[in-house]
């Protein structure tokens, strides 16, 4: 079979041998010659594992994987190719309908195989419910920013519906600039008139998780 390899550090992971990228290429190496498959190129990034977007080695193997250049797609750890289930889950749901598989060695997911393929069907599935309820939440949350129609506090402020709103499209796997559409075409009002910005959106939130003093 023939198999192709993602691997990722972030910046501050670059020294660190444990994340390192010659760690996880020996482990992908080890179990590739232990089942005999083919590997053909190891498509590296040094970006967030937060979200599958602005990683640019990982579009390219993916976009080699859905035009048949190799059968398979390994990683050495499931966190190296996204810490979430989300975005986990939306890719080998795009894995079955390419029909390519995916190999993640820490966590034992193998769709190669039928029990491999019973996990991964389990994850898509409360993947799935996941983002249905995700979704009913952001719904709830977006009725009741709408129906409040203007921000409390002081001038400057923005309501807790709306932090609330905020904090569940980001739980979503949503970006920061991605949030700042979605209100802003949903008519939320700023609480300073205009239009969302990415920036404004990422300082409430953070904002929100801070502890309070």
């Amino acid at each position: 079979m023939r198999v192709i390899a993602y691997m990722r550090v972030s910046t501050e992971e670059q020294g660190d041998s444990r994340a390192g990228l010659e760690a996880q290429e020996a482990a992908i190496r080890v179990e590739v010659e232990r089942r005999g498959w083919t590997l053909g190129e190891l498509y590296t990034d040094v970006a967030s594992g937060k979200s599958l977007r602005k990683r640019d080695r990982l579009g390219a193997a993916l976009r080699a994987l859905a035009e048949g250049e190799a059968d398979a797609l390994v990683v050495a750890k499931l966190d190296r190719l996204s810490r979430s289930v989300l975005d986990f889950a939306s890719m080998m749901e795009t894995a079955a309908r390419e029909k390519w598989a995916v190999v993640v060695l820490d966590l034992g997911v193998d769709t190669t195989t039928p029990n491999g393929e019973l996990v991964a069907n389990i994850m898509i599935s409360m993947a799935q419910w996941e983002r249905r309820i995700i979704g009913e939440r952001t719904k709830s949350a977006l009725a009741a920013v709408k129906a409040r129609g203007t921000h409390v506090g002081r001038k400057s402020g923005v309501d807790e519906e709306t932090i609330r709103l905020i904090r569940i499209l980001r739980e979503s796997g949503r970006s920061w600039q991605q949030i700042a559409d979605a209100l802003t075409s949903n008519g939320v009002d700023t609480g300073q008139g205009g239009k969302w910005h990415a920036s404004t959106v990422r300082k409430i939130h953070l904002r929100d998780l801070a502890p309070a003093s």
